[in-house]
């Protein structure tokens, strides 16, 4: 069973892609996002609860961006963000702002819902570079 948590972040996850490669205006790309998860079935749709739990994660991420970039580098040898897969830096970027940000959500959780993400959105290897890059960076902020 899928959570309204988690669906929250897969959300806020395609959000965060749009805003990513397309220069869409984050806002924008969350309604975009709910929208078309509601046209498709309805055990998608949000509750205001899990819309307002995506649209914190997105402005958060996108208020935080360096910040999170930086702390994602600082845990990804040979590896420059920028040269990342999209969907996987774009997951690092979410679990990274739920680490720092988000204290009521487990580490644990943070990281098993990353590598979820990116086995659903990602290619074959996504879940073991998010895995062991947001296990460096959930050690670095004791938050595991």
């Amino acid at each position: 069973m899928t959570t309204i948590r988690h669906t929250a972040r897969e959300r806020a996850l395609q959000a965060l892609y749009q805003v990513d490669v397309a220069a869409v205006e984050p806002g924008a790309a969350l309604e975009a996002a709910l929208g078309a998860a509601d046209e498709k079935r309805d055990d998608e749709k949000l509750d205001e609860a899990g819309q307002a739990f995506a649209r914190r994660l997105v402005e958060g991420v996108v208020a935080h961006l360096l910040e999170l970039d930086a702390l994602v580098q600082k845990h990804s040898l040979h590896w420059r963000v920028e040269r990342m897969a999209k969907i996987d830096r774009n997951v690092l970027r979410l679990a990274a702002y739920e680490l720092l940000y988000e204290a009521d959500t487990p580490g644990r959780v943070v990281l098993n819902e990353a590598v979820e993400l990116g086995k659903a959105f990602g290619s074959e290897e996504s879940s073991a570079f998010i895995n062991a890059i947001l296990d460096k960076v959930a050690q670095d902020l004791s938050r595991k």
